[in-house]
């Protein structure tokens, strides 16, 4: 029926004991006038969210009256069609308080995982956020906070500080859509300048690559030694070579399947002679699919910076950022007479002007490349390969 106030005035509870007793109206779906056995009226809004029936109050009939009631039922069945929301979890959810961990936790479900840099979310967050925050409710989390915590890592790291503020205003703005955060809830990791960042154009030099090689075979993790082994060999990025798993190899055409869960589309490294001698040389570890695995059971290998700072102190060579692995592949392809644009094209890169561009480049081009890349480097540690394919020993020297 179509409610009116004159209709809501003369309803009076018609169910059967407590059951729940609903008058629906069509304006907008799912809108109605709920009456309870003792007399008191409240409207309500009933609708899905991820197949759930829902049924939340809108407010109570004489504090609110129809139309407003209206306009704030058309408003929260708006934000479930559009934004996907599910608005009695949000209120409830705002009831509750929620703590900051909370919000980290959703944030890594539904939002991290999916991104390239997810690894270093999660690093983030248990080293820099979590420690200081956790318990605290999310409203309580100031910009004065942010602001401090932001200056505290800058002092050191202007760079990581700056990812640790851009990684929180995300958080914040997901925070209002998820409900941890009243709406109009102000993001307290905006409006803070950032630290100016030098651009990096620091790489391993020829001359410093034996010392490098030597540290990276010396480190006790034999994960972490596999994994920037091919790092080097392959210019991929931190996050695919941690999330690479066996089923991604493809042994006969040479190649590792990157899935490229932020872009949607899957990217296809050409492996040289050095790098499928590498994988070959890697034990697989039972019940765990992942090439580098880590700790925990079926896990892949997660902080791969802790053992890099030992084998950059081993080697000399301080300054240098596990990134800056992948910058040496393209710096050394480009020393190599290889075209800016067919660096691109190994190193993966998506913010080239160049889908026409890297048509020119065939899957030949970048294998090719890749292989002289990889003998240089072999050549260049002080390795020797063998008369059919190189061979890199990683194993720790007695």
């Amino acid at each position: 029926m179509g409610l009116t106030k004159k209709t809501i005035d003369a309803l009076s509870y018609q169910g059967a004991g407590n059951e729940r007793f609903v008058v629906w109206d069509d304006d907008p779906p799912g809108f109605g006038l709920r009456i309870y056995p003792s007399g008191r009226k409240a409207f309500v809004l009933s609708y899905r969210s991820q197949g759930r029936k829902r049924l939340m109050t809108i407010g109570t009939y004489g504090v609110l009256t129809l139309d407003q009631a209206r306009i704030q039922a058309r408003a929260e069945l708006a934000k479930v069609e559009t934004q996907g929301a599910d608005p009695l979890a949000v209120r409830q959810r705002q009831a509750q308080g929620e703590t900051f961990r909370d919000l980290c936790q959703t944030y890594m479900e539904r939002h991290g995982q999916a991104k390239k840099s997810g690894t270093d979310d999660q690093r983030r967050i248990d080293r820099h956020l979590l420690p200081l925050w956790g318990s605290l409710k999310v409203p309580a989390v100031t910009r004065a906070d942010v602001a401090a915590l932001h200056s505290k890592i800058g002092k050191a790291h202007p760079y990581e500080a700056n990812r640790v503020l851009a990684l929180l205003s995300k958080m914040f703005d997901l925070a209002r859509r998820w409900g941890f955060v009243p709406e109009g809830h102000p993001n307290p990791a905006r409006d803070i300048d950032r630290f100016k960042e030098a651009k990096r154009d620091r790489w391993v030099t020829p001359e410093e690559l034996p010392r490098l090689a030597q540290a990276i075979n010396e480190e006790p993790n034999q994960s972490a030694r596999f994994g920037l082994w091919l790092y080097l060999l392959t210019g991929a990025r931190k996050s695919e070579l941690l999330r690479a798993r066996w089923d991604d190899v493809d042994w006969t055409r040479a190649e590792l399947r990157i899935p490229d869960t932020k872009a949607g589309r899957v990217h296809y490294i050409p492996l040289s002679a050095a790098a499928l001698a590498l994988l070959r040389e890697i034990p697989r570890v039972a019940g765990n699919p992942h090439i580098l695995p880590g700790k925990l059971d079926g896990a892949h290998l997660v902080n791969i910076n802790k053992p890099w700072d030992r084998v950059r102190r081993a080697a000399g060579v301080e300054d240098v950022r596990v990134h800056d692995l992948r910058r040496t592949v393209g710096s050394w392809l480009a020393q190599a007479g290889n075209s800016l644009h067919l660096i691109g094209r190994v190193l993966n890169h998506s913010n080239q002007s160049t889908t026409a561009i890297y048509a020119r480049f065939g899957e030949d081009s970048v294998r090719a490349a890749l292989e002289q890349h990889g003998a240089r480097i072999i050549g260049a540690a002080g390795l020797t390969p063998s008369a059919d394919v190189t061979e890199i020993k990683t194993r720790r020297t007695a």
